[in-house]
């Protein structure tokens, strides 16, 4: 994905680094009861820790059912939906495939298999095994994807700062005023910022939604000039450049080469970061204090997830095995793995609420992990839609005038990106 690896580049635990190859690993059952057909193939991307953490997965599964046999293709990000699609016109697409963002893309040119009928027969109700996401991989009213890796959008903070100013600490129940006061109360100006900033779309579309706006409507049609959307990145936009509580580009620039929230974070130049469950990495050896909490709310509360979901190529010809082993690799027994190689967030709701979750081994500082669960409640559901990656480019040029000052005004830039993406998405017309 341009938004496949845009989530590999802002993933990562433990080491986790981008893959120079496709990696092949299998895993087989015993001859006895063995498959006539050849074994599944499972595709994702990642790094080494992504592929361990698959491996023991897929391990469990055919020590399970031995008579499940798994290769798994580990793919680099940036080759990822190219080399898929080419498996997938070639006839041979992998049984079972990692997608996030740009699963409609797939869906839309009719390459992914949907998966209510084996849900059904397998008796797996997304919504009770996952919450809110559970029906996150949809489009047309089908699902084409099971949520694997799910983890909404949270709050870093420091705590000694809080504590120092007398703060207390952000919490679901913060409004964007409070959000806004403690920012201003924790910005001492040229040399720290009350919050790393909210211009990745993650972050801003979280505050649209939290103001009852979105991005695609219900109708499928593009509604960034709504005045929702309009107030919501207009707050974020005063943040930086009316408040100052949040580092401009040039202030970001000054920090050091491909400084971001997350760094400026770990580094004590901001007080507040809102981004995913990866941060964790860089933080377990800082020595200030620090802690996680849920995005504050607007009129209600919204936030983002990152996370991938597990596909079936249509060209799949062991369809329900390759939904069995989903079913499984989506299980309690198999999604702990995830958080205890320090890979991700599980989607399985029963994992995030899991002592194994809650306090997991490789942790050393405390830690509130259950706000993850309690997150899940809010996410919202993002507009995974077939043009998804040309939306993407169109934000990102259309708002980068606004993001650098140079345009202060939401509405102007909204209603002109309004414009370009009717152009771009089907529906509008």
């Amino acid at each position: 994905m341009p938004v496949d690896r845009l989530q590999v580049s802002r993933r990562g635990f433990l080491g986790l680094g981008v893959a120079a190859g496709v990696v092949t690993l299998t895993a087989c059952g015993s001859s006895s009861g063995g498959s006539a057909a050849g074994p599944l193939v499972m595709t994702v991307w990642g790094g080494d820790t992504d592929r361990k953490a698959y491996q023991a997965r897929i391990d469990l599964l055919v020590k399970k059912y031995p008579e499940l046999k798994v290769k798994l293709q580990l793919i680099p990000s940036d080759s990822y939906p190219q080399k898929v699609q080419t498996m997938i016109a070639g006839g041979n697409g992998p049984d079972i495939m990692q997608v996030a963002e740009s699963v409609n893309t797939y869906a839309g040119k009719n390459q992914l298999l949907p998966l209510d009928d084996l849900a059904g027969k397998a008796g797996l109700d997304a919504g009770q095994r996952f919450g809110s996401v559970g029906s996150i991989y949809t489009y047309e009213d089908e699902l084409y994807a099971i949520p694997d890796r799910s983890g909404a959008m949270i709050v870093y903070y420091n705590k000694e700062l809080f504590e120092k100013k007398g703060i207390k600490a952000p919490s679901a129940e913060w409004t964007w005023d409070d959000a806004l006061a403690a920012f201003k109360e924790l910005t001492v100006p040229g040399r720290q910022w009350g919050y790393g900033g909210a211009g990745w779309w993650p972050q801003w579309w979280s505050f649209v939604y939290q103001n009852g706006g979105a991005i695609i409507d219900a109708d499928g049609r593009p509604a960034v000039d709504s005045d929702e959307a309009i107030e919501a990145l207009q707050w974020a936009g005063d943040l930086v450049f009316k408040h100052k509580v949040v580092p401009s580009a040039k202030d970001y620039a000054d920090m050091g080469a491909d400084i971001g929230g997350d760094q400026a974070f770990a580094n004590q130049k901001v007080a507040v970061n809102a981004t995913g469950f990866w941060a964790i990495a860089g933080l377990t050896e800082t020595k200030f204090a620090w802690d996680i909490a849920p995005l504050w709310r607007g009129k209600k509360q919204a936030v983002s997830a990152f996370g991938s979901g597990l596909a079936v190529s249509r060209t799949s010809k062991q369809a329900d095995n390759a939904f069995k082993a989903i079913d499984f690799l989506t299980s309690p027994e198999a999604q702990q793995v995830i958080i205890s190689s320090g890979e991700d967030v599980p989607a399985n709701l029963e994992v995030q609420k899991s002592d194994a979750f809650l306090k997991p081994a490789w942790m050393k500082t405390q830690v509130d992990m259950g706000v993850f669960a309690e997150s899940s409640e809010f996410v919202f559901r993002a507009p995974f839609i077939p043009e998804w990656n040309e939306m993407q480019a169109a934000i990102e040029s259309g708002l980068a005038d606004f993001w650098l000052g140079k345009e202060r005004s939401a509405k102007k830039a909204l209603t002109a990106l309004q414009k370009n993406l009717e152009s771009l998405i089907k529906s509008a017309g």
